[in-house]
């Protein structure tokens, strides 16, 4: 059985059918060659999956996104950004970096802040000199952190696939996030001061009010949500019901650039995320459930145990692992296959599971910037029309602030988890 599960699986990659439908042929031929299993399993394991409470906050934090990201957001939290740091060498690559910040906090998703950042501050670049390698690269690691920063969508697959509170994670998600979008900006001041490239006018305080002022509904959605889960006013489900109100309020009657006709589209389109999204989840949890029927976690588990028992190297073992995968597996996959492999090992080593869930979303997040399916890189080389290798190339300087992050994430606990030993 298992040689036809991971065979089966290995020729359908190959042949490039969607991972979904991958997951489910490769799972119910599995369970055909057992021959000692109903068919019923397949369909009760995929309603399964997808019949938990947790996982209705998905649908509402998809419409939460696709809401904000058509109602203006995105062009007042930018003139905000660079208020805020327009005085520095290379005020738009700090913009840049601020703004996928701020975005992380409203859609969730690294594609869809890479997309909208990158439609607008991208040709802004070049028009004001920047190399167009370095503008794009920088765009699709500034937007991937929304998968970090809550509301992210992979925090939430993650929590609710390990049974670990989506709260905590979101407010751990905060430090790393945070801490990626200062080295961008590091990186970004170095590069620009040996290419001389233009600082901005400085921003009176006056119009750094109005701007803040503008913004502000924008810049609040996150703190409601988090505040809102940590402070017991409703779970992570309620709160992303909670988001998705809040955006079509703000965007129907604040900002007002949005009209009934695009708050429909954006709610089709929300619809067909959660859908794809949806069947991952359903055909996941079947393959996961064969596997774990076959005791493959178990038997994984005791190999990396048995090859060190050392908890470091062994950590070091799973973000390779990680980092990997992620180069072939977009994050929602890759998460609900691997975690019931690897938070049994995170266990036997005890390692705090909402530590071992930044753990994971950091490095399926490189993924995202990686190639063969850095999907964040593919939207930065359509936005800028420049090509894979080259993009690819100019992207590896962000990387490395990415993986000096990673590195703390995972061998300081205390830095990880901090957020949550002060909200006690």
């Amino acid at each position: 059985m298992t040689a036809i599960l991971f065979g089966a699986f290995i020729v359908l990659i190959l042949l490039g059918v969607p991972i979904s439908f991958v997951l489910g042929i490769a799972a119910t031929l599995g369970l055909v060659a057992a021959g000692n299993y109903p068919m019923q399993v397949v369909i009760q394991r995929m309603f399964a999956a997808v019949n938990s409470f947790p996982f209705m906050a998905i649908p509402f934090f998809m419409v939460a996104g696709e809401v904000m990201s058509r109602g203006g957001i995105t062009k007042r939290i930018i003139d905000f950004a660079l208020a805020l740091v327009g005085k520095f060498k290379g005020s738009l690559a700090h913009v840049t970096a601020v703004t996928g910040v701020i975005m992380g906090g409203i859609s969730g998703s690294g594609v869809a802040d890479t997309a909208a950042i990158g439609s607008l501050m991208v040709p802004e670049m070049a028009r004001r000199g920047y190399d167009r390698a370095f503008s794009a690269a920088l765009t699709a690691v500034a937007g991937s952190i929304g998968l970090i920063i809550p509301p992210s969508i992979a925090l939430i697959l993650y929590g609710v696939t390990a049974q670990v509170s989506i709260g905590d994670l979101f407010l751990t998600g905060i430090i790393p996030g945070v801490l990626i979008g200062l080295g961008l900006m590091l990186v970004s001041y170095v590069v620009a001061r040996r290419e001389n490239y233009p600082v901005e006018e400085a921003v009176p305080w006056k119009e750094k009010l109005l701007r803040f002022k503008d913004a502000l509904w924008a810049l609040m959605m996150p703190v409601i949500i988090i505040g809102g889960i940590r402070g017991g006013i409703f779970t992570a489900t309620e709160g992303g019901a909670v988001a998705a109100v809040y955006a079509i309020l703000v965007s129907l009657f604040v900002y007002r650039e949005m009209s009934l006709k695009d708050l429909f589209v954006a709610l089709i389109e929300a619809g067909k995320k959660t859908a794809i999204i949806g069947f991952l989840i359903a055909t996941s949890s079947l393959f996961s459930w064969i596997l774990a029927s076959e005791r493959i976690p178990e038997q994984i588990t005791s190999f990396i145990v048995s090859l060190t028992d050392n908890k470091y190297m062994i950590l070091l073992l799973i973000n390779i692992l990680l980092l990997l995968v992620g180069t072939v597996l977009d994050s929602g996959p890759a998460i609900i296959l691997l975690v019931p492999i690897l938070v049994p090992v995170a266990k036997s080593l005890g390692i705090d599971l909402v530590q071992f869930g930044l753990v994971m979303v950091i490095n399926l997040t490189i993924g995202l910037l990686t190639p063969p399916v850095g999907t964040a890189l593919y939207v930065a080389c359509n936005v800028s029309k420049l090509p894979l290798l080259t993009l690819s190339r100019a992207v590896l300087k962000f990387l490395a602030v990415m993986l000096v992050v990673l590195f703390l994430i995972t061998y300081v606990p205390a830095l990880a988890l901090l957020p949550l030993k002060l909200g006690q």
